[in-house]
């Protein structure tokens, strides 16, 4: 039992650091990578703007807060899975994946993690811009809060991640793939809380976005740390509800996908 352990941690380590060097050689493309996240920053002027009107609940150092806190969890939950994948398939390299004695989707998952701290040193220099450009936004969340945004972050990226791996599968079928995930990016990027708030949404839209798992990849765990009122137990309850689908889902399409794939000769 001891010697699995060890046998999968040592395994996990040689992964995260192999992928890890990979990463750092490509700071440059890491630091543009974080700068693409950087779309919040951009709709938070818009944003504390319309709020020096009061038309909607939230004031200007509101939407600040927010909208860092939206960059932030961004820099978490990133996912580009599908792409890859969708590379494997058509170039015949899943095929050599399939021989080694380990679930390719853990190479997936080491370049994930590995990626979250290369790409961390050029995220703090952005946060820490962002503070001398709007000073009076500056606020150290508490431990509970900080630790709850840790567990929540977290949670979205294993929901995002299963979204996209799971878009990923309809590689077997179709050579494009990522396309799927350029129309649910539409739809990932109006109700996610990413170009503004829930709460500046008419309520009626809000109640049906709520049930979908959008919200909960950034304006959940962006609201939790900037303070906002959020329903917890909630939005655990559905972002955990939302992964166990696309993990049954998942899995699913995997072993009708591998049948698929060997059909074809790979």
């Amino acid at each position: 039992m001891n010697h699995s352990i060890n046998q999968v941690f040592r395994t996990a380590r040689v992964l995260i650091s192999v992928s890890y060097a990979y990463m750092v050689e490509y700071r440059a493309e890491l630091f543009l990578w974080a700068l693409s996240g950087s779309l919040p920053f951009i709709l938070m002027g818009v944003w504390m703007e319309a709020a020096q009107g009061k038309q909607f609940g939230l004031g200007p150092l509101d939407f600040a807060r927010y909208f860092l806190a939206a960059f932030i969890t961004r820099q978490f939950t990133i996912v580009w899975v599908i792409w890859d994948f969708e590379k494997e398939v058509l170039s015949g390299q899943l095929s050599n994946r399939l021989l080694q004695p380990i679930d390719p989707v853990w190479r997936h998952l080491a370049g994930h993690f590995s990626e979250r701290f290369a790409r961390l040193p050029f995220a703090a220099g952005l946060v820490g811009l962002f503070f001398l450009l709007y000073p009076q936004s500056f606020w150290i969340p508490s431990l509970t809060t900080a630790l709850l945004f840790l567990l929540v972050v977290v949670l979205a990226f294993i929901l995002r991640f299963l979204i996209q791996y799971t878009l990923a599968m309809l590689a077997f079928w179709t050579e494009r793939a990522s396309a799927l995930e350029e129309f649910w990016f539409l739809f990932y990027l109006f109700l996610s809380g990413l170009i503004a708030p829930l709460e500046v949404f008419p309520p009626e839209v809000r109640a049906v976005a709520l049930w979908t798992p959008f919200p909960y990849l950034v304006h959940f765990p962006a609201s939790l740390l900037a303070g906002l009122p959020v329903d917890l137990g909630r939005g655990v309850l559905m972002m955990l509800g939302w992964s166990l689908l696309f993990f049954g889902l998942n899995r699913w399409l995997w072993r009708k996908g591998l049948r698929e794939y060997s059909g074809m000769g790979a």
